[in-house]
């Protein structure tokens, strides 16, 4: 894996300087380690938004960038961010990266995931049958 350092840190806009040629692709996740007084180490994800050139990609923070300093070491992962998907899901809370927050048990590591960025579905696999769809929220609900 690719490794890069920090160069800027602009609220959650970060900057990542990497070797020659080895920059990593725009959507790619990067995760940095954040030592912060008094907690333990916090893994924090980046996801490159745009190449700036001269080998430096800048990218967004997907949580607090609190305590990350120029020079940090960076690792790219070599793939996008992706989530759970399938019928493990419902029912479930998700933070942006797929981790589930709602204190219940973790997903299976076999479960299928998806990058968060894909094509969309070709119009032939869409079902055009005619359902309705209960969003769960009764106003919504009573008025569609």
């Amino acid at each position: 894996m690719n490794k890069g350092h920090v160069v800027q840190v602009m609220g959650p806009v970060v900057d990542v300087k990497f070797q020659n040629g080895q920059l990593p692709n725009i959507y790619d996740a990067l995760k940095v380690n954040i030592n912060r007084p008094g907690e333990e180490t916090v893994t924090l994800t980046l996801e490159v938004a745009l190449h700036l050139g001269d080998d430096t990609v800048r990218t967004i923070a997907m949580a607090s960038t609190d305590g990350l300093q120029r020079g940090a070491e960076v690792t790219n992962t070599g793939a996008p961010i992706s989530v759970p998907v399938g019928e493990v899901t419902l029912g479930r809370v998700f933070n942006v990266l797929g981790e589930p927050i709602d204190e219940k048990d973790d997903i299976a590591t076999e479960a299928r995931r998806d990058p968060i960025h894909r094509e969309a579905p070709k119009f032939e696999e869409l079902s055009t049958k005619v359902e309705i769809l209960e969003t769960g929220i009764k106003v919504v609900d009573l008025l569609a």
